[in-house]
Order: C-alpha cells, then sequence, then structure tokens
C-alpha cells in the first residue's frame, strides 16, 4: 500500500482498522494520533492545502467508558460549493510532500466517481457539498499525511458497520448507508446497524478504500501501539470509536494467513453493458500494453436483463494508476473496484527448439528447478507454418514434442 517495502528478513510493518462502529475521517483523524502520530504532522499539512483558516482541536473523551481521542477541524462558515476539478487545484498547487498529496488526490478521486455514479454526471462536474466543506478536505489531508508518516507496510481492516435509518443531506433525506458510501464501498465486506444511525461517512468510506490492502479479522501481528477515535455521538449500544492497530508481522510468515504480501497484485474489475463490443479487442490490448499482467472479459447479465461485459484487470500495485486511467479512457465505465489478491507464480525460463528449420520459443514453467509445463509460442508456431507451408496444429504438435525433451 506504500512505497515503504520491508527487507525480507524482517516482520512488515502492519495496521488494522477496527471498524464495528463505522469509520468517518474524524474517527481516522482521532485513532492515528491515538495511535502516536505527532499533531503537527497532521497540521502542517492541513495548513499546506486550506484555502482558509482551518483549526485542528483534539481532546480526550469517553464513549462507553472507552478512553478515545476526539480530532475535530473547526472552520468558519463558508458558502463555497467546491468542485473536484477545484479540489483537485487546491491540492496540485499546495506545499504537500508529493506521496500525500497523491494519496490525498486519489481519495477525492474516488469521492468524486462515486458521486458521479449516484447522480449520472461527470466527475469534473460534482459539487461535493458536505464532503466538499473545507473540513472534509482537512480530514482526507490529514488522515493522508498521518497514514503516510506510520510507513506502514499492509493496512487491514474489518467489515464495515454502515449504521441505518435515514440521514439528511444536501439532497434531502437519504436512506443509510447513504448512495454515496454504497457506491465507495463496492466489493467490501459491510453490514447494516448496530443501530439506526449513520455509522460510515462518504469521506470515511474513500479513506479506508484508498488505503486499506486488505479486509477481515485481525491477522497474526505483533501489536505494539492501540489509537481509538471517538466519533461524535453516545451511543446506548456500543462504544462508538474506531480502533487501530499498529505493529508488526510475526516472524514465522507460515502463520500468518490472513495478510496479502505487502506489494501484492490487484484486480481491477467493472461492469460495462454500453461500450460497443468491437472496441473490447483495443481496450484489451491497450491494458496489456500499459503493464497489466493479464486482462479478461466475462459475459454477465446485469439488471434488467440487459448483456454486459465485466472487465478484469490483473496489475502490479505500482501500476495501478496507469491501468486505472486507460480503463476510464477506453471504456465508459464511471467506477471500478478492486481487490487484493495473492499470486503464486512458477519460475520461468525460454528454451528454443527447431521444426524444419525454423526456430520456435518454448516458454518452461518450473517448481524447486523442475521442469512442470513447456508450451510453444504460439505466434513462432504460425510464423514457421508460414513459412513451411505446413497447418499449424502439425507445427505446433512437433514443438511440443520436441518441448517435452525438455521436462
Amino acid at each position: 500500500m506504500s512505497p515503504h517495502q520491508p527487507s525480507t528478513s524482517a516482520p512488515a510493518r502492519i495496521g488494522w482498522l477496527d471498524g464495528s462502529s463505522g469509520c468517518s475521517g474524524d474517527m481516522l483523524l482521532g485513532a492515528l494520533l491515538d495511535a502516536g502520530v505527532p499533531r503537527e504532522v497532521v497540521a502542517d499539512a492541513i495548513a499546506a492545502v486550506a484555502p482558509e483558516p482551518v483549526e485542528l482541536s483534539t481532546a480526550p473523551v469517553h464513549r462507553a467508558g472507552l478512553a478515545a481521542t476526539s480530532a475535530r477541524i473547526e472552520v468558519a462558515d463558508s458558502a463555497s460549493r467546491r468542485t473536484w476539478a477545484g479540489i483537485r487545484t487546491l491540492l496540485d498547487a499546495s506545499s504537500l510532500a508529493p506521496a500525500v498529496r497523491d494519496r490525498a488526490r486519489s481519495t477525492f478521486a474516488r469521492l468524486a466517481q462515486a458521486e458521479a455514479a449516484v447522480h449520472g454526471v461527470s466527475p469534473d462536474d460534482v459539487h461535493f457539498h458536505e464532503v466538499g466543506a473545507l473540513d472534509a478536505i482537512a480530514d482526507i489531508v490529514g488522515v493522508c499525511a498521518a497514514l503516510d508518516r506510520l510507513a506502514l507496510d499492509v493496512l487491514t481492516a474489518s467489515p464495515v458497520a454502515l449504521g441505518g435509518g435515514r440521514v439528511r443531506s444536501d439532497h434531502g433525506v437519504l436512506a443509510v448507508p447513504a448512495p454515496a458510501v454504497v457506491e465507495l464501498l463496492r466489493g467490501v465486506p459491510t453490514y447494516g446497524g448496530p443501530v439506526d444511525v449513520e455509522l460510515c461517512t462518504p469521506t470515511g468510506a474513500a479513506l479506508l478504500v484508498e488505503w486499506v490492502t486488505a479486509w477481515g479479522a485481525q491477522p497474526s501481528m505483533v501489536t505494539t501501539s492501540v489509537g481509538v477515535g471517538a466519533g461524535d455521538r453516545e451511543l446506548d449500544t456500543h462504544a462508538n470509536v474506531l480502533r487501530l492497530l499498529t505493529g508488526s508481522t510475526v516472524q514465522d510468515t507460515a502463520a500468518v494467513t490472513d495478510v496479502p504480501e505487502p506489494g501484492s497484485p490487484l484486480v481491477i474489475e467493472c461492469n460495462v453493458d454500453d461500450l460497443d463490443p468491437r472496441l473490447w479487442p483495443g481496450v484489451l490490448a491497450a491494458l496489456l500494453e500499459a503493464g497489466a499482467s493479464d486482462a479478461w472479459l466475462t459475459p454477465i447479465l446485469m439488471k434488467k436483463g440487459r448483456p454486459a461485459h465485466t472487465l478484469s484487470v490483473l496489475v502490479n500495485r505500482d501500476l495501478a494508476d496507469v491501468v486505472r486511467r486507460v480503463v476510464f479512457a477506453h471504456t465508459t465505465t464511471l467506477g471500478v473496484r478492486e481487490t487484493a489478491v495473492g499470486k503464486h507464480v512458477l519460475e520461468r525460463r525460454e528454451e528454443v527448439v527447431e521444426v524444419d528449420g525454423q526456430d520456435v520459443r518454448v516458454k518452461l514453467g518450473l517448481h524447486d528447478g523442475t521442469v512442470l509445463n513447456a508450451q510453444a509460442e504460439y505466434d513462432d508456431v504460425a510464423a514457421a507454418a508460414a513459412a513451411t507451408g505446413q497447418p499449424a496444429k502439425s507445427v505446433l504438435a512437433r514443438a511440443v514434442a520436441q518441448a517435452r525433451t525438455l521436462w
């Protein structure tokens, strides 16, 4: 999730979020400060981007008897209604560290794409209303700066409680979870309740999907710090807090089953029902050219019986931004979902066999030095078939037969 990669001999730095009472920007900010992130790291980042005076205040509080840190962003009244384009300009012109700026920009891009999908408009035309206010800008920038300071290799989280009931917004009264929250948390394990109040805000949801790399119960870890961030409400049913545990993975990696390795690849997906099918071969070619490990289509049937395709792209994390841009540029989708996956690959080697004077490359797959697979490169098979006037299937069979001697 970050450029801070552990050495092969040292345990990874890991964090786990307990989202059993949801997540908001200020809860996450409080948990990070309570876990030991210096206050000036957050305050300096906020000051670097805020176009108007913003004050960060913290206070020790109790929620259902648990000690927690309340983090509040205090701003003067403002009538500004900011668009994604305007917020992007603010971030780009700021003096934030590049890594923090990129994460904050990516988080707001997720918000813009979710709002655009919900309201059927272009992301650049989205008016953020509540999430575009100065306090939300400060929450996002502050959280990104704090997480960057922690330099975690892996951040995991429990399934997220969303709450229930209804919430008032600039669009009127909405059912909880709000539409933007539902859109942001596609592919993320969530559940309703345990109370009829809004527990997860769009800002909190966007920060979670930007930073969290895997979802589930607390993984095997050696905990070194605990941060508890307080929500605004004091609830009768449970402590309204977000807990953050940080520490390191267990040295015996065989015992760690819940955490993907740092830098594990992503599967980026979207469902598309309105793209001319003649364009799909070019889409797949563009994704592979951009560095995707693989890209494929799965026919599906969507709501109202509409035929569609799920586009799936396997990509290493360092190329994820490039691949997302290709998906958005070459398809009609307004959003993508992402899943961290484990990947085990055989050692690879290439040999060359000869068929009637024509070279045919053979890809070998090895495990512990033993060849388990041998496949002829089909482009070479086709070229050899054309050069010798033989059917491609004959050339392929002879190439495979020679390849078997390499096993």
